[in-house]
């Protein structure tokens, strides 16, 4: 039995059992990777390498970007911009069938985005629309599944905490360009919701009875515009070469702290310890797991766990379609049941090496990673997005599974086409110059 075998049943094996135990993530990953390594290493070894690894791992300048994102949309959370949002989407949709729940998706898109939560989204969005629809006539469960469907497309969209630990683990593939590669799938996921809640809503009668006139339409989006800037600035910034995506990070802080503290006036300063406390809890968590996940990845590159399972793919099959096929229906199983950072961390130094074989770029890969895994966050058994939006919603998870099929069918096909069509990933990043 070889010695990438043994080390990769002992990591399988001894994760998913302190996982079934409750121990946390980063935990689990850290044992059973010191574990693997011991049929190579003697045990004192094992530990310091782990040790140098962890440390390794989080000290990349790159990620400082994740703690001020975090801020930054913790304080956009609180700081009433979901709401001038909404409005702002309202005159997008106008009175086509269906107008508040395609308001919900293009909320959840630019909230999503510019919080970088899909949870925060589907909270958001979901607690204000909700209401609103149900006075409207709209079926609850209608919205709920609209909400949950629609939620994680900021995830995709830029700026995205999951693609910058994406560019750490993959090797330092460009934060920029994978930005760029986000939009139009993340878009796409936007719009394929929408199309089906257009077709429900018809079949139902759902009608939007009240104009907007342009007056009002004028003065919404100037109420918009401030919050909107903030994707301008940030990813403009970003794309133009004036700021890295770390000072990017920093430029959102400061300019979502200024907004809400003085222009919308939403936030006190008494505020801002609970804000700034949330946000390093949070922050703690993210970058512990990612130095844990060190120690994992090198475990994988020492003992060749990568190169056994792209073997073992290519013993079975070497048509291109059919292992990408595979490799998209394991990370939609894992994504079930597992967070999309840890996902990201483990499974990116596996299936990295086989999909660059079969000539995918790392850029394409990420989108196509993150997007499985962000259908994992909608779906049974562990989907948070689906149960916060369930909530929100105050109606329960049998009354929306099955509504949720066919946007879920919707989705996959968009995952098909960022799966096989290089295009719609590799589009913009070639379009501004960041891959020939």
């Amino acid at each position: 039995m070889s010695i990438a075998l043994i080390s990769g049943l002992i990591i399988a094996v001894v994760l998913i059992i302190l996982l079934l135990a409750g121990v946390p993530i980063a935990i689990s990953l850290g044992i059973s990777s010191i574990l693997a390594i011991l049929p190579t290493l003697n045990f004192d070894a094992a530990v310091l390498t782990g040790a140098q690894r962890t440390f390794s791992g989080i000290s990349v300048f790159t990620l400082i970007a994740i703690p001020f994102f975090i801020l930054a949309g913790n304080i956009m959370n609180k700081g009433g911009i979901a709401l001038r949002l909404i409005n702002f989407a309202k005159v997008l949709t106008g009175r086509v069938p269906g107008a508040l729940a395609h308001t919900n998706s293009i909320a959840n898109m630019m909230f999503g985005a510019i919080s970088g939560s899909g949870v925060a989204a589907a909270s958001a969005m979901g607690s204000m629309i909700g209401p609103i629809a149900e006075k409207d006539g709209y079926d609850k469960d209608y919205m709920a599944t609209v909400n949950i469907a629609s939620a994680p497309t900021g995830l995709l969209i830029p700026p995205s905490n999951v693609l910058i630990t994406y560019s750490l683990v993959s090797g330092g593939t460009s934060v920029a360009a994978l930005f760029m590669a986000g939009y139009i799938p993340g878009i796409l996921w936007g719009l394929s919701c929408m199309i089906v809640a257009f077709f429900i809503a018809k079949k139902k009668g759902y009608k939007n009875t009240k104009r907007i006139t342009l007056s009002q339409g004028l003065k919404v989006a100037l109420e918009a515009v401030p919050s909107l800037l903030l994707i301008l600035i940030v990813i403009g910034g970003i794309i133009a070469g004036v700021f890295t995506a770390t000072e990017g990070s920093v430029v959102a802080v400061v300019y979502s702290l200024v907004l809400s503290l003085f222009f919308y006036k939403t936030i006190k300063l008494k505020d801002l310890y609970n804000i700034f406390k949330e946000s390093a809890e949070m922050t703690g968590i993210i970058v512990f797991l990612i130095g844990v996940s060190s120690i994992m990845a090198w475990v994988m590159a020492f003992t060749g766990i990568p190169s056994a399972i792209s073997n073992s793919l290519l013993t079975l099959t070497n048509s291109p379609v059919v292992i990408l096929l595979i490799i998209n229906i394991v990370l939609l199983f894992v994504g079930t049941f597992m967070d999309i950072t840890p996902a990201v961390l483990i499974f990116t130094p596996i299936f990295l090496p086989i999909c660059q074989n079969l000539g995918m770029s790392p850029i394409q890969f990420g989108i196509m990673i993150t997007f499985n895994l962000c259908i994992g966050t909608i779906t049974p058994p562990v989907g948070n997005i689906l149960f916060v939006g369930v909530k929100v919603a105050k109606t329960k998870i049998e009354n929306v599974m099955k509504k949720l099929i066919p946007y879920y069918v919707a989705i996959y096909a968009v995952l098909l086409l960022t799966t096989y069509v290089p295009k719609v990933t590799m589009w913009l990043p070639l379009l501004m110059g960041y891959k020939k």
